[in-house]
């Protein structure tokens, strides 16, 4: 029964990316039909095979190190007050957060060894050969699993007079239905690390899926380039870590600010709706819209708005806040219902992404700015969808 569903839920999201593709004819079918069939082969060798889960548990205990390793930066500029009550939020900020400082400094470091570039140009390069999609939107699709929504837009600005509207779509879904590399590690301090590993690749293939069906792209091939020269401007290894750091560090502040921001807001809200519907929050009225979906998806009955709530939370907000609350409650839901999830909130699929992508795609082109403001609304629908679908597939092998 919970197949019958997935596969329903799975033909409902193609069928509202059918609906609202603005080029019908010329959507990549067999492209799209290969991408689906290694998510699901992924899906289930990473979650029913002992290799699979091997595999999970060697990468989960590499990131467990790391993040070892970034805890003790942490633990000598704050004197230990991150180890003191590790589940105390009020220390969220060292204990989560500041993990993305080593992250960052980390990738920094690859980049300007032009390690990640040259993976992610081949890796690209084998997913457009097998799926018939242009080179630039699949390494965009890959880089977007490493680095974040800016980081990737920024890493093919030399392509952007390339770009026409439809291609600048796929981009942009990319880089929102994806998650940073320098963030793994904070999700995986809050959610099930193996549920974070397998949705990464799911979602970027997903974003690939739904974008492409909304915005079909055909190109030549000298429209086709992708360039890794200059991915770094770092001129020394110890210049790539300073710059990393400072990255690291600014995301961890921004992530606070909108974490504070959000909090407070929906609390404001929660407050407003109390006063006018007694007993209620927006959390509850998000978990029922989203009910149907998440039976669907294969959610048990008794936990539909529970877990709607959290989806609802992560789309008007941000995915740290769904998490936060999400960490509050896991314990009490079932397993299936937790990896769902889980995968579900992976991604920047919210609205705070569209002013981001926006503001990211205006500074290197005032022009095609204004064209993802244009679309800003179908970028993000056409993202949530992304993530429905993979959390769907996950949900069908747990």
């Amino acid at each position: 029964m919970d197949i019958l569903l997935a596969i329903v839920a799975i033909a409902l999201v193609l069928g509202i990316a059918f609906l609202m593709s603005n080029d019908k004819r010329n959507i990549p079918v067999k492209g799209i039909g290969i991408m689906l069939l290694i998510q699901f082969a992924l899906t289930w060798f990473m979650f029913n095979t002992d290799i699979g889960q091997t595999i999970i548990i060697g990468i989960s205990n590499v990131f467990s190190k790391l993040i070892e390793f970034g805890m003790s930066g942490v633990n000598f500029v704050f004197g230990g007050l991150a180890f003191e009550n590790p589940d105390n939020p009020q220390v969220f900020f060292l204990n989560v957060l500041l993990i993305i400082v080593f992250f960052a400094t980390i990738l920094s470091v690859l980049t300007h060894f032009k390690i990640l570039p040259i993976i992610i140009k081949y890796v690209g390069g084998f997913i457009s050969k097998i799926t018939g999609l242009p080179k630039i939107e699949s390494f965009n699709a890959v880089n977007s699993m490493f680095f974040g929504q800016s980081e990737a837009l920024i890493a093919i600005k030399s392509q952007f007079h390339r770009l026409t509207d439809n291609r600048l779509y796929i981009v942009s879904a990319s880089a929102m239905g994806s998650v940073s590399a320098s963030i793994v590690g904070a999700y995986m301090e809050i959610i099930p690390p193996q549920y974070v590993l397998v949705a990464i690749p799911l979602n970027m293939f997903s974003a690939l899926i739904l974008a492409s069906i909304i915005a079909p792209v055909k190109v030549e091939d000298e429209d086709d380039e992708v360039d890794v020269k200059n991915v770094s401007q770092s001129k020394s290894v110890f210049e790539a870590m300073a710059n990393g750091a400072l990255d690291g560090g600014r995301i961890a502040l921004i992530v606070a600010a909108m974490l504070i921001a959000f909090l407070a807001s929906l609390e404001m809200v929660n407050w407003v709706i109390g006063a006018v519907a007694s007993g209620w929050t927006l959390e509850e009225l998000l978990g029922y819209a989203l009910a149907p979906i998440t039976f669907l998806m294969g959610v048990a009955p008794g936990e539909l708005v529970s877990a709607g709530s959290f989806m609802g939370t992560k789309i008007i907000t941000n995915e740290f806040v769904a998490m936060s609350q999400f960490m509050e409650v896991s314990g009490d839901l079932s397993e299936k219902t937790v990896g769902i999830v889980s995968v579900f909130l992976t991604s920047f699929a919210n609205f705070s992404s569209i002013g981001i992508i926006a503001g990211t795609v205006a500074g290197i082109d005032s022009e095609k700015g204004k064209t993802i403001s244009s679309f800003g609304m179908k970028l993000l629908i056409g993202a949530t969808l992304a993530s429905i679908l993979s959390a769907t597939i996950a949900g069908m092998f747990l």
